[in-house]
């Protein structure tokens, strides 16, 4: 049995080549990670992506394909709790759910966002590079890629925005022995020491 590639509207490969690997194992996407890619595939992708990767009537699939402009983010949360929950399960879908909601809406519960525990001597005295961090986080694939990402105002820990690529990451900056790092609009990492 074979299937064809899932394309997007555009005739390019979802996945891999697209956003970076998307893997099916959580410990090489979490499924909050795995949520967020559905979650944010292009408008004119959701009729496909719904149709093709989850079980809901098509009567259902047609009605959410037909929403447009602000509704359509309805359809594309549906996509990712459907997908999510055929390859994480119930319980894990409910989990990036709740983590994406309570991300974006700028409170709740964020214990289901991607986490790294690290040792608070990493950050004492001078502390470590804020580039360094988010490089060892894998939020940026380079150093010249996380200076841009300041330089361009796309960074902010504990919801204060950075501004000094050079800046120090310290103990100090921990409340209640946790930072949470956002990369642009849709990408978070909580660090806990």
């Amino acid at each position: 049995m074979t299937f064809s590639l899932l394309t997007t509207s555009e005739g390019i490969k979802m996945g891999k080549t697209q956003k970076g690997a998307l893997w099916l194992n959580a410990e090489k996407t979490s499924p909050y990670e795995f949520y967020q890619y559905w979650r944010n595939v292009a408008d004119p992708d959701v009729n496909k992506c719904l149709r093709m990767l989850t079980f809901l009537p098509m009567e259902e699939v047609e009605r959410l394909s037909s929403l447009q402009d602000a509704e359509i983010n309805k359809a594309k949360e549906i996509l990712a709790f459907e997908v999510t929950k055929l390859v994480h399960g119930e319980e894990e879908a409910v989990k990036a759910q709740e983590a994406a909601r309570a991300a974006f809406s700028g409170g709740g519960d964020l214990s289901n966002i991607p986490t790294t525990k690290m040792a608070a001597a990493d950050f004492e005295g001078e502390g470590m590079g804020v580039v360094n961090l988010i490089k060892m986080l894998k939020l940026v694939p380079s150093n010249g890629e996380g200076f841009r990402t300041i330089e361009g105002g796309g960074l902010l820990i504990n919801d204060e925005k950075v501004t000094n690529p050079k800046m120090m990451v310290t103990t100090d900056m921990f409340k209640e022995g946790a930072i949470i790092i956002k990369k642009g609009k849709k990408t978070f990492h909580k660090v806990e020491i």
